[in-house]
Order: C-alpha cells, then sequence, then structure tokens
C-alpha cells in the first residue's frame, strides 16, 4: 500500500516551531510519508501565525500556495491565525479543515473524521477560558543537537499590542514530569542540549505550584543533556536568587533573552509592560555581577503609536548603555482587537523603517563588540554542521553564550562538545576557534 505523503510548513515562533514537528511526528506514526512542501503530496499542513498584518499575510500566503501544488490534496491551516481569524478561513476555498490551538493534539482523528465525510465540531475553541495544556511531545527535531521543548503556553500580560493572549489564551504550564519524560527520551536520543520555551516563559508553574528555577533544577539533573538553554523571559522573574542558582548548574547557559519592546518610561506604559527602565537596567547589572561576560539579549518595537523622535532617542541611547549581545528589532504592527490599534499618532511606515535602520546598524555595533570582547577567551562549543568559508570547510556551532564559531572540518563532529579558544573573525559573527 502507498503511503500517503504529507507536507508541513512553519510560520512563527519557536513554539510554533515545537508544534509543527509533534504535528509530523503524529502524522508519521500513522503511516504517512514526510516529503518537501513542494508539489505532490497529498496533505499540506501549514501551522500559521498572527503576531504581525505580515504574518498573517504570509499565512493565507502559504495556504494559497498550497492549494495550487495541489488542487486534490487536502490543505490544512493550523494554529494562532486560525484561532484570530476562523471565519475568514472557512470561506476561503484554498482550505479543508482549520485546526485551532489546543485541538492540535487531535490532529489524526479530525483528519480521519474529514476523510470519512464526517464534519468535526470544535476545531477551533475559545481559548478565553481553556486551563488544559496541550499535551504535545517530540523525540526528535530538525535539528540534530539542540532540541526546543514547549513548557509552557498563554499570556496573562495583555501588552497592548500583542493579540497573543487573545490566540493562545491564560497561562496553562506543563506539568514537570512530562517535561522530563521527553528530556530523557531526546537524551537518549543523543540530543545535549535543551532549549526550554514558551509564549509566556517566566510564567511556567504559576497554575500548577511548580516554577521554572525548579523545573530547570530538574532537568540539570538527566544524564546526557550537557547544556540548558531558555527562550524569552520577562525582566521580572530576573532576582539576585534566581541567577544564583542557576549559576551553580554547570549545564545552564549564561544566554539571556529578555524582551524590552522600549527604552522609554512613557511608551513602555503605553504598551502596558510592566517594568521600568531603570527596574530594568537592575536585572541587568544583577546578571552581569552574577555571571562572567554573560549575553544579554532583547526584542524592541520601533513606532508604536505615540512614538515621538524623543521617545525614540531615549530608546536609543537605553540600547547604547546596554549594550546587548543581540537586539531583534521589530517594526510595530496594528493588530485589530488589541488597544494600541485604536490609539492615536500612529507612526507612519517611513518613519517606522528609518527607525529600525537605525537599530539595526547599532545592533551590529554592539554584537561585534560583544563577539570581539570573547577573543582569546576559553569557551565550550557545541559543532553542529558543517559550513563552508573561503573555501574552506569547518563545522559550525555555538559557545554557550550563543556566539557562532567555527572550528576545522577535521577537528569538528556534529554533536560533538569541544573546548578552545575563540580567535579571528573568519566571516561577519562567526569566530575560528582554536581547540585545546
Amino acid at each position: 500500500m502507498t503511503k500517503k505523503k504529507a507536507a508541513l510548513h512553519n510560520l512563527g515562533c519557536k513554539v510554533n516551531a515545537y508544534e509543527t514537528e509533534a504535528m509530523q511526528q503524529l502524522l508519521e506514526e500513522n503511516g504517512y510519508e514526510i516529503v518537501p512542501f513542494a508539489p505532490g503530496a497529498d496533505l499540506y499542513l501549514i501551522n500559521t501565525c498572527t503576531v504581525t498584518n505580515i504574518a498573517d499575510r504570509k499565512s493565507r500566503q502559504m495556504l494559497h500556495k498550497a492549494r495550487k501544488m495541489n488542487p486534490d490534496a487536502i490543505v490544512v491551516a493550523a494554529g494562532c491565525y486560525v484561532q484570530a481569524s476562523a471565519e475568514d478561513l472557512v470561506a476561503d476555498g484554498s482550505v479543508d479543515l482549520i485546526i485551532g490551538n489546543n485541538r492540535k493534539k487531535d490532529l489524526i482523528s479530525i483528519l480521519q473524521e474529514f476523510e470519512e465525510g464526517r464534519k468535526t465540531e470544535d476545531t477551533v475553541i475559545d481559548m478565553t477560558h481553556e486551563k488544559q495544556y496541550e499535551n504535545l511531545s517530540v523525540q526528535k527535531t530538525a535539528e540534530h543537537t539542540r532540541a526546543y521543548i514547549k513548557v509552557q503556553d498563554g499570556c496573562n500580560q495583555f501588552c497592548s499590542y500583542c493579540i497573543i493572549p487573545y490566540t493562545r489564551g491564560r497561562v496553562r504550564s506543563r506539568q514537570e514530569h512530562e517535561v522530563l519524560d521527553e528530556v530523557r527520551h531526546l537524551a537518549q536520543n543523543g540530543y545535549q542540549e535543551v532549549v526550554l520555551t514558551g509564549i509566556h516563559l517566566s510564567s511556567y508553574g504559576v497554575d500548577t505550584g511548580s516554577s521554572l528555577l525548579s523545573l530547570i533544577e530538574q532537568v540539570h539533573q538527566v544524564e546526557g543533556i550537557k547544556r540548558i538553554r531558555l527562550g524569552s523571559l520577562e525582566p521580572g522573574i530576573i532576582t539576585r536568587d534566581f541567577a544564583q542558582k542557576l549559576s551553580q548548574m554547570e549545564k545552564f547557559c549564561p544566554h539571556f533573552h529578555l524582551s524590552l519592546q522600549s527604552g522609554c518610561d512613557t511608551t513602555l506604559k503605553r504598551m502596558n509592560r510592566r517594568y521600568t527602565t531603570q527596574e530594568y537596567r537592575e536585572k541587568c547589572e544583577i546578571l552581569r555581577e552574577v555571571f562572567d561576560q554573560p549575553a544579554l539579549t532583547t526584542d524592541v518595537i520601533v513606532g508604536f503609536p505615540g512614538e515621538t523622535e524623543e521617545e525614540f532617542a531615549q530608546t536609543r541611547l537605553f540600547l547604547e548603555e546596554i549594550k546587548f549581545f543581540e537586539t531583534h528589532i521589530f517594526k510595530y504592527s496594528r493588530r485589530k482587537g488589541t488597544r494600541a490599534a485604536a490609539m492615536e499618532n500612529q507612526v507612519p511606515d517611513q518613519v517606522k523603517n528609518d527607525r529600525s535602520d537605525e537599530l539595526i546598524r547599532l545592533n551590529e555595533k554592539n554584537q561585534s563588540a560583544f563577539e570581539q570582547s570573547w577573543s582569546d577567551r576559553r569557551v565550550e562549543v557545541l559543532c553542529e554542521e558543517k559550513i563552508e568559508i573561503d573555501g574552506e570547510e569547518y563545522y559550525s556551532g555555538h559557545t554557550k553564550e550563543y556566539i557562532r564559531i567555527a572550528v576545522r572540518k577535521e577537528i569538528g563532529k556534529e554533536n560533538r562538545i569541544l573546548t578552545g579558544t575563540l580567535k579571528k573573525e573568519l566571516k561577519p559573527h562567526v569566530r575560528l576557534c582554536t581547540i585545546d
């Protein structure tokens, strides 16, 4: 019997990517052959995103592309765009099935009912009062050395620009024993680094009586796992006690992505972010006192409604002073259904573009300076994949601080952890590491 062919495409965040891989494994376990996202598949599944208007557009484009690649295939739209725009998708002739959040785990039964001509009810549920964590898991990932593990879903923050609390629902945490079971399976399959991720990771455990620190401590005890990295954190979770306990775990990677969004207090207040720039600065100081040159990275939104030249200048100055390793710059995108969408003084696109370009240039400067500060220092690197630079072959990987490195091909090997010294830059943001 010929296997049915399924092609999947992911849009959006690391949580989405994890869920896409979990759905892929469900399909594989039920007899599907996974093929590239190209003509010839019997099933196309797009895990959509709705964090910006651009994400909405990309989601629609990929669904229409799937339909064109095989008009007879089953086209499935899943995820956040589905949750936000279910009625539009029901009316879209390109889509056969829509599956919202907290129903992805039921992919196979929903498909079976559709193929049997039965109407499946409630494939998109109201996430407002959903309290159940959706149990999805993976035993292998697209990356062969690093595994992302979703441990939390939902958000209670309601930042004024963000649609996610409406599409993902309230905070829901995965049970610790389920996380640990997955980590053990991944370790047995050869993964040495795990990244704990979630929609609002800092809230892990508030609904189950646990905490993110407790979870990290237990993952640290899993044999075979050599590195633990964290996804995006809110500044409020950073205390001296939290940082010191992390610093005592040899497997922990001192790479902190602390959401900022603006370096101006008045803008932060309009965004409904629950800290001031001074409080944020203090968190960075704690991390730099406890850890030796930790990597601090962040997100910034430019062109938020009402952002004046003076407010933008305050953000730029704040970024200059903190000197992040990396700053991810986003241009504000108006999201229907959020408070910010109705705010006055929407910033013109050209102004957003100019401000974004300015901060991208600053980020380039800060990133290079941080990487240079690690020159001639001993580091631990995890080799990940082969690359070629100026005609020579290397293995590429990352330090615990997530500085990208390259080691000579004859020394490196995929999924091998080595210790060496950082040397010259081989190409932008890739430094040579000589192995001891």
